[in-house]
């Protein structure tokens, strides 16, 4: 299922759509070729390389809203049948026979925030979500989750039993450190740490931390314009200029690599049910990483990473000082991050689902 290649609604998913996609095409059993199920579009896409290297493409006789509004409904509109894969919950999810027929439809949650933390999301897309695990729930053959800390989570939201599975993300193929990774930042001071994944308030410590040590802080933040603001206004209480902060929105892969290969520290204090992009893609660039201690961050980072209370006052500030002043303590969170990065690949993440439709 591909629909977010020509209909994105988020970047994070349309460049795992494309990646996983890839990787299944390069590790496709003897036999087997991959398929594209896309909503019908009025543009030409030609251009999205994905495309070209599929063995068919069926397109729905609707466009993304409407083919997602349907498949709410269970209505199929052709779709169903054969072994449809979804990256997210967008899946033609009715009754079908596995054991006969070999059909068979896997859908795959990357966030838990519609049912854990529903304030973060729009009321119309959080009831999306939720009618599509309910629909998973009576129909999925099995739901994929990126974290075994998520999947416990998801067990005790859905009643699906064995059917929940494991597979993780990985950085995007575009995610390149670039070398020396300074020239590929064009504005940015020498000395800096980068914030991701958080709301303006939970990084008072950071931008407080920052101003003591004199140097600026990047937020990647990946959110529209309004919360540019938010963020700039946020660090002059804590004694940091909002000259000091910069605010990175729809940041691409290759930029993130160079910001996060030349930071400093990296600060995540978010402990949202989401899937963490940002900390893998802060692992490939050998960042020293400062988290939540959450089940699911300890999952992914392992050692690599010092960890603080989600919440805690003065906790994420200090550490962020400890991993940019000790610089023996820097040097192992280089090396430990560098390391644990080679645990993600698409590659990897596609042979696991190969294995999964071949368990099925």
């Amino acid at each position: 299922m591909l629909d977010q290649l020509v209909s994105p609604a988020d970047p994070d998913l349309a460049s795992a759509s494309a990646n996983l996609s890839q990787a299944l095409i390069q590790t496709a059993p003897s036999g087997c070729d991959v398929a594209g199920i896309l909503p019908a579009t009025r543009g030409v896409d030609e251009d999205i390389p994905t495309l070209a290297t599929l063995a068919d493409v069926w397109r729905a006789p609707v466009a993304q809203r409407e083919l997602a509004h349907a498949w709410r409904w269970g209505m199929p509109l052709g779709a169903a049948g054969g072994m449809v894969h979804s990256p997210t919950l967008l899946a033609p999810l009715v009754r079908h026979d596995r054991v006969h027929d070999h059909d068979q439809t896997v859908v795959t949650l990357w966030s838990l925030e519609a049912w854990l933390e529903p304030t973060r999301l729009a009321r119309g897309v959080a009831g999306w979500q939720k009618a599509m695990l309910a629909r998973a729930v009576r129909f999925a053959d099995a739901v994929v989750v990126p974290t075994h800390a998520m999947a416990g989570q998801l067990a005790e939201i859905a009643p699906l039993g064995a059917r929940i599975r494991v597979v993780s993300g990985a950085p995007s193929a575009d995610f390149v450190t670039p070398d020396p990774a300074r020239d590929r930042i064009p504005g940015i001071a020498e000395r800096y740490v980068v914030a991701v994944g958080s709301d303006a308030q939970d990084l008072a410590d950071v931008f407080a931390t920052a101003a003591d040590l004199d140097l600026d802080v990047v937020v990647v933040a990946d959110r529209g314009d309004a919360e540019t603001e938010a963020f700039t206004a946020a660090a002059g209480p804590a004694g940091l200029s909002a000259a000091r902060v910069q605010v990175r929105t729809d940041s691409t892969a290759s930029e993130r690599a160079a910001l996060f290969a030349g930071a400093l520290a990296v600060a995540a204090p978010s402990s949202a049910p989401i899937f963490p992009w940002r900390l893998l893609e802060a692992l490939a660039a050998g960042a020293p990483i400062v988290a939540a201690d959450t089940a699911q961050n300890r999952e992914i980072l392992v050692d690599a990473a010092l960890y603080v209370e989600a919440g805690a006052a003065g906790e994420l500030g200090e550490a962020v000082r400890r991993a940019v002043t000790d610089e023996s303590l820097g040097r192992r969170l280089h090396v430990l991050s560098a390391d644990r990065s080679r645990a993600f690949s698409w590659r990897d993440a596609a042979q696991r689902v190969w294995q999964l439709h071949a368990e099925l």
